[in-house]
């Protein structure tokens, strides 16, 4: 079986959010099944520097432009690695789809057009030295249009579309629909039309023989009209080819036994003195005080994402005043909306030494939150899948997160049935607003305080099997 998997991030080239988690991990547990796997995504700045030994694999002419293919292998991983380079496009300062400013390259449909122009002619064997592609599996709207340009060749590769996040819809007007000089019959309610524009993510929708989502639960939710962003109609017509598959995490560098990041490693029978060791460390790192005046021990709270409305972030800073009153802090990592980050940053200022809060991203310190932290915050309006919550299972972190998409999949909460059997995981709550996190956290700190239900939560979490290998398994399946 060979496999054409494109993406616009994979770690460790290049990451702005869960896809490059995906990217980066899916593809190694597909290879360890036997698959024939190839990553192909954009030569962005420096990533060419961040493959081992790289040689160039040939040349595409695409919308005339000269598209350079370079080879090579990441670090640690057995799978080949395709970088399709053109300088002009992809060899710019600032994240994949942004500028340092954090605007969009105005160019953007141009750049994922050619991208996804490219993928299809490589699937296809050109410019590959004879390797050609039986499946291609595209993520989000990047990778749309591949599907259309291969339903252009007959015999073709059948096309898989896993959708990360169904908001970002890859949008743009009828302008950019000619420039890119797309043949015409596309542009149609059966195709790339959607309300006057042109979504990319809407052929991959149309034009796929399968369609995937990143949990079961979001699978479900995208065909109703809360959830589907307008393509909910498209979705339930599509419906005997759409399935829900749970992400994974990669258990290799999400492991705090052998975590490099950590200030101390710890395993399930040494998991209070490691979480006590990575507490203060984490405290430490973020200017975090070591006590509040409370009786009842403080407790820390993980938050690490985007900070946009869809994450919840806002209802957070609405319940910032009634969190403090009760015995927390909170350490945040994360970027995002203007307004968002500078309402925690005032925050930050307001409460000193009960929240430590870095802008950006930051890997390591990413982790060294999750091993740090008691609980791990989730309130997300929608969530495909997330990560995060798999993460802090993992390393003994309870996570309290709103019942939605992919977080209602992963956390068992904590119910008085579910606790007495030994499967609670977490806490969960069902109203994405400033009462539903302040529920939530009530409820978690009580739990917290008795030390037989918080023992069970952490060993049920770290217990849990959130690796590849399965979700390797059911992709192979869809594939054939």
């Amino acid at each position: 079986m060979k496999v054409l998997f494109a993406a616009s991030e994979a770690l460790p080239l290049v990451k702005t959010g869960g896809l490059a988690d995906v990217a980066g991990a899916l593809p190694g547990a597909l290879a360890a099944l036997g698959v024939d796997i190839r990553v192909v995504l954009p030569a962005y700045r420096g990533t060419l520097d961040k493959l081992e030994s790289p040689t160039r694999l040939g040349e595409l002419k695409v919308r005339g432009q000269p598209f350079v293919i370079w080879q090579g292998r990441v670090p640690g991983s057995p799978v080949l690695h395709w970088l399709i380079d053109y300088p002009p496009l992809y060899g710019r300062e600032g994240d994949p789809y942004h500028s340092r400013q954090h605007q969009p390259w105005p160019d953007n449909a141009w750049r994922y057009g050619c991208f996804a122009e490219a993928v299809a002619r490589l699937a296809l064997g050109e410019g590959t030295g004879g390797w050609k592609a039986d499946v291609v599996h595209g993520n989000d709207w990047q990778t749309g249009l591949t599907a259309a340009w291969l339903k252009l060749r007959d015999p073709s590769p059948r096309f898989v579309f896993t959708i990360h996040n169904l908001a970002y819809s890859g949008l743009f007007p009828r302008s950019a629909f000619e420039a890119l000089g797309l043949p015409p019959g596309w542009w149609a309610i059966d195709g790339l039309e959607f309300h006057g524009q042109m979504s990319m993510l809407k052929a991959g929708l149309y034009w796929a023989d399968a369609i995937t989502t990143v949990s079961p639960n979001y699978a479900r939710e995208i065909r109703s009209p809360r959830f589907g962003h307008g393509f909910d109609g498209l979705l339930e017509h599509l419906s005997p080819r759409l399935s829900g598959i749970l992400n994974g995490i990669d258990d290799a560098v999400w492991n705090p036994a052998t975590d490099g990041h950590l200030a101390q490693t710890y395993t399930a029978s040494s998991l209070r003195p490691g979480k006590a060791a990575n507490r203060a460390a984490l405290s430490a790192e973020l200017g975090l005080s070591p006590g509040l005046g409370h009786e009842s021990p403080q407790t820390l709270i993980g938050i690490i994402g985007r900070l946009t409305e869809q994450k919840g972030f806002d209802v957070v800073l609405q319940a910032l005043p009634e969190l403090m009153q009760l015995p927390i802090q909170l350490a945040m990592l994360g970027a995002g909306e203007p307004e968002l980050e500078r309402g925690f940053a005032k925050a930050v200022a307001q409460y000193p030494g009960r929240i430590g809060l870095k802008l950006g991203y930051d890997e390591g310190l990413a982790h060294r939150i999750e091993a740090g932290a008691d609980l791990f915050l989730m309130p997300s309006r929608f969530e495909p899948c997330g990560l995060n919550q798999m993460y802090s299972q993992r390393y003994g972190t309870v996570p309290v997160v709103h019942r939605v998409g992919g977080l209602a999949d992963t956390v068992v909460d904590a119910t008085t049935r579910t606790l007495k059997n030994g499967t609670a995981t977490g806490v969960v709550f069902d109203d994405a607003d400033a009462g539903g996190v302040l529920y939530g956290i009530r409820r978690a700190l009580e739990l917290l305080a008795d030390p037989v239900a918080r023992a069970g939560l952490q060993h049920s979490g770290m217990n849990r099997d959130f690796t590849w290998a399965n979700s390797a398994r059911q992709y192979l399946a869809l594939y054939r």
